[in-house]
């Protein structure tokens, strides 16, 4: 499942700094995680400046190699367009997970979920741990729209794929045949999960 940007003068005269300093430079780059899965590499960039608590948890886990062994276990496909949706991942039930973090509303990012969008799963607003999706298609539903029904928040959206988007719509298009753990997850399981080999930093 917004916040202000950089106006154009604070970019040309970051630019400038950046140029000057390439310690610096590195250090304002966006960090970029390559997802290696059993039908190729997904790379994500994340925001780490616009989405701080949530792309600092995700880090938390890929750097503690929480991910490896895990699996892309759901495919949400949007009813009647098939190719539009999202997949859903999570590590391994072996790996010990962090405290839950507070939830990053789209209204206070200025994020959006768009094709490619990496955000976060969760129940209620707050309880997001370790599982993550990745849209295959714009899903605007999933931002949050106050005075909608329910908790209206939507998902905490924090980066999206630079690489590897064919991969996404690859794992979307598999085979679901099987039940839920819920009865609106019927039909969206992944069988056989598409694993994930490995996830590291690579920026």
């Amino acid at each position: 499942m917004s916040g202000a940007g950089i106006g154009r003068r604070s970019l040309l005269g970051a630019a400038g700094l950046l140029a000057a300093s390439p310690l610096r430079a590195r250090a304002a780059a966006k960090p970029r995680v390559a997802i290696q899965t059993g039908h190729g590499l997904i790379v994500v960039e994340l925001e780490l400046e616009k989405a701080p608590v949530t792309a600092a948890n995700f880090l938390r886990y890929v750097d503690a190699h929480k991910y490896d062994g895990g699996d892309f276990y759901r495919a949400s496909r949007t009813k009647g367009a098939p190719r539009s949706g999202s997949i859903q991942c999570g590590p391994p039930v072996r790996a010990r997970r962090y405290a839950p973090i507070a939830h990053e509303s789209t209204r206070k990012t200025g994020l959006k979920h768009l094709a490619g969008t990496i955000s976060m799963a969760r129940n209620e607003p707050g309880s997001a741990t370790a599982d993550f999706f990745i849209c295959a298609s714009a899903l605007p539903y999933l931002d949050a729209h106050p005075g909608a029904a329910g908790d209206n928040q939507g998902f905490a959206a924090f980066g999206a794929v630079i690489q590897g988007l064919n991969v996404v719509k690859k794992i979307l298009a598999l085979p679901t045949p099987g039940d839920g753990p819920t009865p609106g997850m019927k039909g969206q399981m992944l069988d056989p999960r598409v694993p994930i080999l490995s996830m590291k930093r690579v920026v």
